[in-house]
Protein backbone atom coordinates (compact mmCIF):
# COMPACT_ATOMS: atom_id res chain seq x y z
CA UNK A 1 0.00 0.00 0.00
CA UNK A 2 1.26 3.48 -0.80
CA UNK A 3 2.32 5.92 1.87
CA UNK A 4 1.01 9.45 2.22
CA UNK A 5 3.94 11.78 1.68
CA UNK A 6 3.03 15.40 2.30
CA UNK A 7 5.80 17.02 0.27
CA UNK A 8 3.64 20.01 -0.60
CA UNK A 9 2.73 21.74 2.66
CA UNK A 10 -0.34 23.89 2.25
CA UNK A 11 -0.45 27.27 3.93
CA UNK A 12 -3.47 29.43 3.15
CA UNK A 13 -2.40 32.94 4.02
CA UNK A 14 -5.02 35.09 5.67
CA UNK A 15 -2.64 37.81 6.86
CA UNK A 16 -0.60 40.38 5.00
CA UNK A 17 3.07 39.92 4.04
CA UNK A 18 5.99 42.29 3.83
CA UNK A 19 5.77 43.95 0.41
CA UNK A 20 9.55 44.25 0.27
CA UNK A 21 9.94 40.50 0.33
CA UNK A 22 9.23 39.44 -3.24
CA UNK A 23 10.42 35.82 -3.05
CA UNK A 24 7.43 33.49 -3.07
CA UNK A 25 7.93 30.32 -1.02
CA UNK A 26 7.70 27.24 -3.21
CA UNK A 27 5.81 25.20 -0.65
CA UNK A 28 2.88 27.53 -0.08
CA UNK A 29 -0.27 28.66 -1.82
CA UNK A 30 -1.45 32.25 -1.63
CA UNK A 31 -5.10 33.16 -2.20
CA UNK A 32 -4.09 34.64 -5.57
CA UNK A 33 -2.46 31.45 -6.85
CA UNK A 34 -4.60 28.91 -5.03
CA UNK A 35 -7.22 28.47 -7.71
CA UNK A 36 -5.07 28.98 -10.80
CA UNK A 37 -4.36 25.23 -11.00
CA UNK A 38 -7.08 22.59 -10.41
CA UNK A 39 -4.38 20.23 -9.15
CA UNK A 40 -4.17 22.45 -6.10
CA UNK A 41 -7.53 21.07 -4.95
CA UNK A 42 -5.93 17.66 -4.52
CA UNK A 43 -3.04 19.23 -2.66
CA UNK A 44 -5.52 20.92 -0.33
CA UNK A 45 -7.10 17.54 0.34
CA UNK A 46 -3.70 16.08 1.20
CA UNK A 47 -3.31 18.91 3.71
CA UNK A 48 -6.76 18.13 5.13
CA UNK A 49 -5.68 14.51 5.57
CA UNK A 50 -2.51 15.76 7.27
CA UNK A 51 -4.49 17.84 9.76
CA UNK A 52 -6.73 14.81 10.32
CA UNK A 53 -3.66 12.72 11.02
CA UNK A 54 -2.63 15.27 13.65
CA UNK A 55 -5.66 14.66 15.83
CA UNK A 56 -7.14 11.32 14.72
CA UNK A 57 -3.93 9.31 14.98
CA UNK A 58 -4.09 9.10 18.75
CA UNK A 59 -4.99 12.53 20.18
CA UNK A 60 -8.79 12.29 20.07
CA UNK A 61 -8.65 8.63 21.13
CA UNK A 62 -6.34 9.18 24.09
CA UNK A 63 -8.59 11.96 25.34
CA UNK A 64 -11.55 9.54 25.05
CA UNK A 65 -9.81 6.82 27.03
CA UNK A 66 -8.75 9.21 29.80
CA UNK A 67 -12.18 10.83 30.09
CA UNK A 68 -13.72 7.36 30.44
CA UNK A 69 -11.08 6.07 32.82
CA UNK A 70 -12.32 4.68 36.12
CA UNK A 71 -9.09 3.07 37.31
CA UNK A 72 -8.25 0.83 34.35
CA UNK A 73 -5.56 3.29 33.23
CA UNK A 74 -3.06 5.65 34.78
CA UNK A 75 -1.62 8.78 33.21
CA UNK A 76 2.05 9.06 34.18
CA UNK A 77 3.11 11.75 31.70
CA UNK A 78 3.95 15.39 32.20
CA UNK A 79 1.11 17.11 30.33
CA UNK A 80 -1.08 18.88 32.87
CA UNK A 81 -3.86 19.04 30.27
CA UNK A 82 -4.09 15.25 30.16
CA UNK A 83 -4.42 15.07 33.94
CA UNK A 84 -7.48 17.30 33.51
CA UNK A 85 -9.05 14.73 31.18
CA UNK A 86 -8.39 11.87 33.57
CA UNK A 87 -9.81 13.82 36.52
CA UNK A 88 -12.78 15.11 34.51
CA UNK A 89 -11.71 18.66 35.43
CA UNK A 90 -11.02 20.20 32.02
CA UNK A 91 -10.72 23.99 31.84
CA UNK A 92 -11.53 26.26 28.89
CA UNK A 93 -7.87 27.18 28.37
CA UNK A 94 -6.74 23.54 28.02
CA UNK A 95 -4.15 23.56 25.23
CA UNK A 96 -5.13 20.17 23.80
CA UNK A 97 -8.78 21.18 23.61
CA UNK A 98 -7.75 24.28 21.66
CA UNK A 99 -5.54 22.14 19.41
CA UNK A 100 -8.33 19.66 18.64
CA UNK A 101 -10.86 22.42 17.92
CA UNK A 102 -8.53 24.58 15.80
CA UNK A 103 -7.04 21.76 13.74
CA UNK A 104 -10.48 20.30 13.06
CA UNK A 105 -11.79 23.59 11.72
CA UNK A 106 -8.62 24.13 9.67
CA UNK A 107 -9.23 20.79 8.01
CA UNK A 108 -12.94 21.56 7.53
CA UNK A 109 -12.01 24.86 5.87
CA UNK A 110 -9.70 23.08 3.43
CA UNK A 111 -12.54 20.69 2.58
CA UNK A 112 -14.87 23.65 2.04
CA UNK A 113 -12.38 25.28 -0.33
CA UNK A 114 -12.24 22.08 -2.36
CA UNK A 115 -16.02 21.74 -2.44
CA UNK A 116 -16.48 25.38 -3.38
CA UNK A 117 -14.22 25.06 -6.42
CA UNK A 118 -15.04 21.69 -7.94
CA UNK A 119 -16.01 23.37 -11.21
CA UNK A 120 -12.27 23.84 -11.87
CA UNK A 121 -12.00 20.08 -12.46
CA UNK A 122 -13.13 18.97 -15.90
CA UNK A 123 -12.95 15.19 -15.51
CA UNK A 124 -16.23 13.95 -13.91
CA UNK A 125 -14.59 10.97 -12.19
CA UNK A 126 -11.84 13.08 -10.68
CA UNK A 127 -14.38 15.69 -9.60
CA UNK A 128 -16.54 13.05 -7.91
CA UNK A 129 -13.56 11.62 -6.08
CA UNK A 130 -12.44 15.02 -4.79
CA UNK A 131 -15.97 15.80 -3.64
CA UNK A 132 -16.29 12.42 -1.95
CA UNK A 133 -13.02 12.70 -0.06
CA UNK A 134 -13.75 16.26 1.06
CA UNK A 135 -17.18 15.25 2.33
CA UNK A 136 -15.76 12.15 4.02
CA UNK A 137 -13.24 14.22 5.96
CA UNK A 138 -15.71 16.98 6.81
CA UNK A 139 -18.37 14.53 7.98
CA UNK A 140 -15.84 12.58 10.03
CA UNK A 141 -14.54 15.73 11.70
CA UNK A 142 -17.97 17.05 12.62
CA UNK A 143 -18.88 13.65 14.05
CA UNK A 144 -15.76 13.42 16.20
CA UNK A 145 -16.13 16.97 17.44
CA UNK A 146 -19.84 16.87 18.28
CA UNK A 147 -19.25 13.83 20.50
CA UNK A 148 -16.77 15.82 22.60
CA UNK A 149 -17.98 19.40 22.50
CA UNK A 150 -21.73 18.85 22.96
CA UNK A 151 -24.09 17.00 25.25
CA UNK A 152 -24.69 13.47 23.93
CA UNK A 153 -27.14 12.57 21.20
CA UNK A 154 -30.35 11.28 22.76
CA UNK A 155 -32.10 8.50 20.87
CA UNK A 156 -35.69 9.51 20.22
CA UNK A 157 -35.15 13.07 21.42
CA UNK A 158 -35.24 16.30 19.43
CA UNK A 159 -31.54 16.92 20.24
CA UNK A 160 -31.95 20.67 20.38
CA UNK A 161 -28.96 20.96 22.74
CA UNK A 162 -26.13 23.10 21.39
CA UNK A 163 -23.74 21.33 19.03
CA UNK A 164 -21.11 22.96 16.81
CA UNK A 165 -21.01 25.74 14.26
CA UNK A 166 -21.64 24.00 10.92
CA UNK A 167 -19.58 26.04 8.49
CA UNK A 168 -19.76 25.86 4.70
CA UNK A 169 -17.91 29.08 3.83
CA UNK A 170 -14.51 28.63 2.18
CA UNK A 171 -12.12 31.09 3.81
CA UNK A 172 -8.90 32.04 1.99
CA UNK A 173 -8.61 35.61 3.22
CA UNK A 174 -9.18 37.30 6.55
CA UNK A 175 -11.86 39.51 5.00
CA UNK A 176 -14.01 36.40 4.53
CA UNK A 177 -14.07 35.48 8.20
CA UNK A 178 -17.48 35.20 9.83
CA UNK A 179 -18.61 34.61 13.40
CA UNK A 180 -20.98 31.66 13.33
CA UNK A 181 -23.15 30.53 16.22
CA UNK A 182 -23.60 26.93 17.28
CA UNK A 183 -26.03 24.65 15.46
CA UNK A 184 -28.00 22.06 17.42
CA UNK A 185 -26.77 18.52 17.92
CA UNK A 186 -29.55 17.33 15.59
CA UNK A 187 -28.38 19.69 12.85
CA UNK A 188 -24.76 18.59 13.23
CA UNK A 189 -25.68 14.91 13.01
CA UNK A 190 -27.85 15.63 9.96
CA UNK A 191 -24.85 17.24 8.25
CA UNK A 192 -22.59 14.34 9.26
CA UNK A 193 -25.02 11.84 7.73
CA UNK A 194 -25.44 13.93 4.58
CA UNK A 195 -21.68 14.27 4.04
CA UNK A 196 -20.90 10.61 4.68
CA UNK A 197 -23.81 9.30 2.61
CA UNK A 198 -22.67 11.51 -0.28
CA UNK A 199 -19.10 10.28 0.20
CA UNK A 200 -20.28 6.67 0.04
CA UNK A 201 -22.03 7.36 -3.27
CA UNK A 202 -19.20 9.40 -4.80
CA UNK A 203 -16.09 7.46 -3.78
CA UNK A 204 -14.75 4.40 -5.57
CA UNK A 205 -14.71 1.01 -3.79
CA UNK A 206 -10.90 1.13 -3.69
CA UNK A 207 -8.95 4.37 -3.35
CA UNK A 208 -5.48 3.29 -2.30
CA UNK A 209 -4.41 4.76 1.01
CA UNK A 210 -7.13 7.43 0.91
CA UNK A 211 -10.78 7.17 1.93
CA UNK A 212 -12.94 4.94 -0.24
CA UNK A 213 -16.66 4.17 -0.30
CA UNK A 214 -16.36 1.53 2.41
CA UNK A 215 -14.44 3.84 4.72
CA UNK A 216 -17.42 6.21 4.48
CA UNK A 217 -19.84 3.34 5.08
CA UNK A 218 -17.85 2.17 8.10
CA UNK A 219 -17.94 5.62 9.67
CA UNK A 220 -21.66 5.73 8.94
CA UNK A 221 -22.02 2.47 10.89
CA UNK A 222 -20.35 4.23 13.84
CA UNK A 223 -22.66 7.22 13.52
CA UNK A 224 -25.80 5.08 13.37
CA UNK A 225 -24.64 3.10 16.41
CA UNK A 226 -24.03 6.32 18.35
CA UNK A 227 -27.56 7.45 17.45
CA UNK A 228 -29.11 4.17 18.54
CA UNK A 229 -30.23 3.45 14.97
CA UNK A 230 -29.33 -0.22 15.26
CA UNK A 231 -30.93 -1.41 12.03
CA UNK A 232 -29.01 1.14 9.98
CA UNK A 233 -25.79 0.38 11.87
CA UNK A 234 -26.30 -3.32 11.17
CA UNK A 235 -26.92 -2.74 7.47
CA UNK A 236 -23.96 -0.40 6.99
CA UNK A 237 -21.53 -2.72 8.77
CA UNK A 238 -22.88 -5.70 6.84
CA UNK A 239 -22.21 -3.87 3.56
CA UNK A 240 -18.59 -3.31 4.61
CA UNK A 241 -18.17 -6.90 5.77
CA UNK A 242 -19.72 -8.39 2.64
CA UNK A 243 -18.33 -6.14 -0.06
CA UNK A 244 -15.20 -4.21 0.97
CA UNK A 245 -12.73 -7.05 0.42
CA UNK A 246 -11.28 -6.66 3.91
CA UNK A 247 -10.87 -9.59 6.31
CA UNK A 248 -9.75 -10.10 9.88
CA UNK A 249 -6.00 -10.31 10.32
CA UNK A 250 -4.96 -13.91 11.02
CA UNK A 251 -3.89 -13.11 14.58
CA UNK A 252 -4.00 -10.16 16.97
CA UNK A 253 -0.40 -8.91 16.50
CA UNK A 254 -0.95 -8.75 12.72
CA UNK A 255 -3.71 -6.16 13.20
CA UNK A 256 -1.34 -3.56 14.69
CA UNK A 257 2.04 -1.89 14.22
CA UNK A 258 2.04 -2.30 10.45
CA UNK A 259 4.06 0.01 8.19
CA UNK A 260 1.52 -0.54 5.40
CA UNK A 261 -2.23 -0.94 5.64
CA UNK A 262 -3.18 -4.45 6.66
CA UNK A 263 -6.04 -6.54 5.36
CA UNK A 264 -8.12 -5.53 8.39
CA UNK A 265 -7.64 -1.78 7.95
CA UNK A 266 -10.71 -0.19 6.37
CA UNK A 267 -9.05 3.19 6.87
CA UNK A 268 -5.71 4.00 8.47
CA UNK A 269 -3.77 7.22 8.97
CA UNK A 270 -0.52 7.02 7.04
CA UNK A 271 2.67 7.50 9.06
CA UNK A 272 6.22 7.60 7.71
CA UNK A 273 9.60 8.71 8.98
CA UNK A 274 9.03 11.96 7.03
CA UNK A 275 5.34 12.65 7.62
CA UNK A 276 2.58 12.01 10.09
CA UNK A 277 2.59 11.62 13.84
CA UNK A 278 1.57 8.42 15.61
CA UNK A 279 0.28 9.97 18.83
CA UNK A 280 -0.86 6.58 20.09
CA UNK A 281 2.79 5.57 20.09
CA UNK A 282 3.82 8.86 21.69
CA UNK A 283 1.55 8.40 24.72
CA UNK A 284 1.03 4.63 24.94
CA UNK A 285 4.52 3.23 24.25
CA UNK A 286 7.70 3.20 26.30
CA UNK A 287 10.77 5.07 25.10
CA UNK A 288 12.12 1.74 23.86
CA UNK A 289 9.43 1.77 21.17
CA UNK A 290 9.34 5.52 20.46
CA UNK A 291 7.25 6.75 23.40
CA UNK A 292 8.02 9.58 25.79
CA UNK A 293 9.20 7.74 28.91
CA UNK A 294 10.46 4.51 30.40
CA UNK A 295 7.03 3.70 31.81
CA UNK A 296 4.84 5.05 28.96
CA UNK A 297 2.59 8.04 29.59
CA UNK A 298 -0.57 5.90 29.66
CA UNK A 299 -0.31 2.56 31.42
CA UNK A 300 -2.78 -0.26 31.95
CA UNK A 301 -3.70 -0.97 35.56
CA UNK A 302 -4.82 -4.27 37.20
CA UNK A 303 -8.60 -3.53 37.25
CA UNK A 304 -8.66 -3.59 33.44
CA UNK A 305 -7.96 -7.33 33.37
CA UNK A 306 -11.17 -8.13 35.26
CA UNK A 307 -13.00 -8.20 31.90
CA UNK A 308 -11.14 -11.37 30.90
CA UNK A 309 -11.89 -14.94 31.95
CA UNK A 310 -10.38 -18.08 30.51
CA UNK A 311 -8.01 -18.19 27.57
CA UNK A 312 -7.75 -15.01 25.46
CA UNK A 313 -4.70 -13.70 23.61
CA UNK A 314 -5.93 -10.15 24.19
CA UNK A 315 -5.31 -10.59 27.93
CA UNK A 316 -1.59 -11.02 27.27
CA UNK A 317 -1.08 -8.47 24.47
CA UNK A 318 1.02 -6.27 26.75
CA UNK A 319 4.64 -5.71 27.71
CA UNK A 320 6.54 -4.43 30.72
CA UNK A 321 7.45 -0.76 30.91
CA UNK A 322 9.85 -0.44 33.85
CA UNK A 323 7.39 -1.64 36.45
CA UNK A 324 4.29 -0.78 34.45
CA UNK A 325 2.01 -2.67 32.06
CA UNK A 326 1.78 -1.25 28.55
CA UNK A 327 -0.45 -2.18 25.61
CA UNK A 328 1.30 -3.86 22.68
CA UNK A 329 -1.12 -2.23 20.22
CA UNK A 330 1.02 0.88 19.84
CA UNK A 331 4.65 -0.26 19.62
CA UNK A 332 5.37 0.98 16.07
CA UNK A 333 6.60 4.58 16.08
CA UNK A 334 6.29 4.85 12.29
CA UNK A 335 3.47 2.37 11.89
CA UNK A 336 0.21 3.35 10.26
CA UNK A 337 -2.57 4.06 12.74
CA UNK A 338 -5.63 1.84 12.15
CA UNK A 339 -8.65 4.12 12.49
CA UNK A 340 -11.39 1.73 11.42
CA UNK A 341 -10.73 -2.01 11.72
CA UNK A 342 -12.93 -4.76 10.37
CA UNK A 343 -13.26 -6.18 13.89
CA UNK A 344 -15.34 -3.13 14.79
CA UNK A 345 -17.74 -3.87 11.93
CA UNK A 346 -18.26 -7.41 13.27
CA UNK A 347 -19.08 -5.97 16.68
CA UNK A 348 -21.49 -3.40 15.26
CA UNK A 349 -23.28 -5.96 13.09
CA UNK A 350 -23.55 -8.39 16.00
CA UNK A 351 -25.01 -5.72 18.29
CA UNK A 352 -27.38 -4.46 15.60
CA UNK A 353 -28.60 -7.97 14.84
CA UNK A 354 -29.01 -8.81 18.51
CA UNK A 355 -31.03 -5.67 19.28
CA UNK A 356 -33.18 -6.10 16.16
CA UNK A 357 -33.68 -9.85 16.60
CA UNK A 358 -32.13 -10.59 13.20
CA UNK A 359 -29.20 -12.57 11.80
CA UNK A 360 -28.11 -10.52 8.77
CA UNK A 361 -24.77 -11.91 7.61
CA UNK A 362 -24.26 -14.03 10.71
CA UNK A 363 -26.18 -14.84 13.86
CA UNK A 364 -24.85 -12.66 16.70
CA UNK A 365 -23.45 -15.55 18.73
CA UNK A 366 -21.71 -17.01 15.69
CA UNK A 367 -20.25 -13.62 14.83
CA UNK A 368 -18.93 -12.88 18.30
CA UNK A 369 -17.39 -16.33 18.60
CA UNK A 370 -15.75 -16.00 15.18
CA UNK A 371 -14.13 -12.79 16.38
CA UNK A 372 -13.11 -14.40 19.67
CA UNK A 373 -11.55 -17.31 17.79
CA UNK A 374 -9.00 -14.92 16.27
CA UNK A 375 -7.69 -14.38 19.82
CA UNK A 376 -8.03 -18.05 20.81
CA UNK A 377 -10.74 -17.10 23.29
CA UNK A 378 -13.22 -19.62 24.65
CA UNK A 379 -16.56 -19.53 22.78
CA UNK A 380 -19.55 -17.91 24.48
CA UNK A 381 -22.65 -20.06 24.86
CA UNK A 382 -25.98 -18.27 25.31
CA UNK A 383 -24.90 -14.84 24.11
CA UNK A 384 -26.36 -11.77 25.86
CA UNK A 385 -26.23 -8.06 25.04
CA UNK A 386 -23.84 -7.61 27.94
CA UNK A 387 -21.53 -10.21 26.37
CA UNK A 388 -21.45 -8.17 23.15
CA UNK A 389 -20.73 -4.92 24.99
CA UNK A 390 -17.95 -6.54 27.01
CA UNK A 391 -16.50 -7.98 23.83
CA UNK A 392 -16.27 -4.42 22.49
CA UNK A 393 -14.25 -3.49 25.56
CA UNK A 394 -11.89 -6.42 25.11
CA UNK A 395 -11.41 -6.05 21.36
CA UNK A 396 -11.38 -2.25 21.01
CA UNK A 397 -9.54 -1.42 24.24
CA UNK A 398 -7.30 1.67 24.07
CA UNK A 399 -8.58 2.67 20.61
CA UNK A 400 -10.78 5.57 21.73
CA UNK A 401 -14.25 3.97 21.94
CA UNK A 402 -14.86 3.63 25.68
CA UNK A 403 -16.02 7.21 26.37
CA UNK A 404 -18.45 7.27 23.45
CA UNK A 405 -19.83 3.83 24.31
CA UNK A 406 -20.50 4.93 27.87
CA UNK A 407 -22.41 7.96 26.60
CA UNK A 408 -24.55 6.10 24.09
CA UNK A 409 -25.32 3.42 26.70
CA UNK A 410 -26.07 6.12 29.30
CA UNK A 411 -23.58 4.67 31.75
CA UNK A 412 -22.11 6.60 34.65
CA UNK A 413 -18.47 7.59 34.25
CA UNK A 414 -16.47 7.91 37.43
CA UNK A 415 -19.66 8.09 39.48
CA UNK A 416 -21.07 10.88 37.31
CA UNK A 417 -24.04 10.62 34.93
CA UNK A 418 -23.25 10.20 31.23
CA UNK A 419 -24.59 13.69 30.46
CA UNK A 420 -22.78 15.57 33.24
CA UNK A 421 -21.52 18.99 32.09
CA UNK A 422 -17.91 18.20 32.99
CA UNK A 423 -18.00 15.22 30.60
CA UNK A 424 -18.40 17.72 27.74
CA UNK A 425 -15.35 19.62 26.55
CA UNK A 426 -15.39 23.40 26.84
CA UNK A 427 -15.38 25.55 23.73
CA UNK A 428 -11.80 26.93 23.74
CA UNK A 429 -11.63 30.21 25.59
CA UNK A 430 -9.78 31.90 22.71
CA UNK A 431 -12.74 31.24 20.44
CA UNK A 432 -15.25 32.41 23.04
CA UNK A 433 -13.26 35.65 23.40
CA UNK A 434 -13.06 36.33 19.65
CA UNK A 435 -16.49 35.13 18.50
CA UNK A 436 -19.35 36.93 20.29
CA UNK A 437 -21.85 34.47 18.80
CA UNK A 438 -20.34 31.37 20.41
CA UNK A 439 -22.08 30.20 23.57
CA UNK A 440 -19.92 28.35 26.10
CA UNK A 441 -20.90 24.94 27.44
CA UNK A 442 -22.47 24.85 30.93
CA UNK A 443 -20.02 24.93 33.81
CA UNK A 444 -17.20 26.71 31.96
CA UNK A 445 -18.28 30.35 32.12
CA UNK A 446 -15.97 32.66 34.02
Amino acid sequence: MKKLYIIFIISVFITGCDNNLDIDPTNTLTPETLLEDPDNLDRLLLAAYAFGDNHHAGEFQTVSELLANEGDLAFRGTFAEFFQFERKEVIATNGFVRFLWANSYRSINLCNIVLDNLDLVEDPQERAQLEGEAKFLRGLLYFEMVRYFALPYETGGNNSQLGLPVVFDAVTDVSQLTYPSRNTVEEVYSQVLSDLQDAYTLLPPDNGFRADAYAAQAVLARVYLQQGNFAAARDASDDVLQNSGHALAPDLPSAFNNEADGIEDIFAWQITTQDGSNSFNTYWATIQFGGRSQTADVTVEPPFFDIFSGLDDRASFFYSGNGTTVSSKWQGQFANVPFIRLAEMHLIRAEGNFREGTSLGLAPETEINALRARSNATPIIGLSLQDILEERQRELAFEGHRFHDAKRLQQDIGGQPYNAPNLVMPIPQDDIDTNPNLEQNPGYNN
